[in-house]
């Protein structure tokens, strides 16, 4: 790890407090003087690096910079040692974690951009991400199951991101099945979870869990097809937290759910955040729209809808409609 790397990992980890040239040219045994370039690099950078005389140097609260280091302070400590690779821009976070799954990299891995130039959603909808204002991350799991359990983990993302949304920055949210994220009736986050399988076997080789949030942009910023109900966790006020606080969460609740996956706890918390449940709906299905009442949710995660003439199937993919909200 770089000099410049050390020093804002211990600025990261003590955010409250004032931390000397002193102390961490000790530390790091190096002279003030590397330790003095080695902040104004990360001024460079954008960092907002407070100097006080006598005292020493605080990052600010209000820097919202993504780096490895902020990610990995907020991270449980059983999940320190996943690999985290941040970058500026890349055209689709998904797309670069299949890449590294496919080379081996290691279950837990976590890719994060500031900005996706080809971000990506379901039924291959374009995912709008502004960058400095969103979250855009995925994450590469190896569960020992079968394709069937994809939807199973796109609903335990869900469940999780909403643990992680309310803990973190204190907002409710409600889930539209199958993989959207809504506070006060604005969708805010879209899950998009992909499988690679092994042909030979049937089983899955590796799943990448695809997390985008609204989290500050300007509901003008929107393209305007979406403006009506694209919303963000923070709108109007400044945000409590950063992004790396959030991020990090969502990894903690996201692995907390997946050790156990399989026993389908999360799913009662997951109908109990719905809100197509007893609502008339409509689903995409064969080229066209269908209605149905949406009457629960399976054992792996579909949509149990019933239709007029009484017959009752279960959705595992598609899309559906309530209310105007698509």
């Amino acid at each position: 790890m770089s000099l410049k790397n050390k020093v804002l990992q211990i600025l990261e980890e003590n955010r409250s407090s004032c931390i000397s040239g002193q102390q961490m040219a000790e530390k790091f045994n190096v002279s003030r003087a590397a330790v003095w370039k080695a902040i104004e690099a990360l001024r460079k950078e954008g960092y907002e690096i407070h100097s006080t005389p006598n005292k020493g140097y605080q990052l600010f609260a209000s820097s919202d910079i993504l780096s490895k280091e902020a990610i990995k302070h907020f991270l449980k400590k059983e999940y320190r040692a996943f690999d985290v690779f941040v970058y500026d821009t890349i055209d689709s976070t998904n797309n670069a974690a299949k890449k590294i799954a496919v080379d081996g990299a290691a279950e837990g891995s976590i890719i994060i951009a500031d900005t996706q130039t080809a971000g990506r959603g379901r039924m291959g909808r374009s995912f709008y991400s502004p960058a400095q204002s969103g979250i855009y991350m995925s994450v590469i799991l190896r569960p020992k199951t079968d394709i069937s359990d994809t939807v199973l983990l796109t609903t335990a993302a869900g469940v999780a991101t909403c643990r992680a949304i309310e803990k973190v920055c204190k907002k409710s949210c409600a889930i539209k099945w199958l993989n959207d994220i809504y506070i006060e009736e604005k969708k805010v986050c879209g899950i998009l979870t992909e499988a690679m399988t092994n042909c030979e076997t049937g089983r899955v080789d590796s799943i990448v869990v695809g997390i985008g949030v609204n989290f500050k942009t300007p509901p003008d910023a929107f393209p305007k097809e979406i403006q009506p109900r694209a919303g963000s966790i923070y709108t109007d006020e400044k945000p409590a937290v950063t992004r790396s606080q959030l991020i990090a969460q969502i990894i903690n609740e996201l692995m907390d759910i997946y050790e156990t996956f399989t026993q389908r706890e999360f799913l009662k918390e997951y109908k109990s955040r719905s809100f197509v449940l007893g609502k008339q709906i409509s689903y995409f299905a064969q080229n066209n729209w269908h209605e149905a009442l949406a009457i629960d949710i399976s054992k792996d995660g579909g949509l149990i809808v019933q239709d007029a003439a009484g017959n009752v199937s279960t959705l595992h993919s598609g899309e559906i409609s309530l209310r105007n909200i698509r």
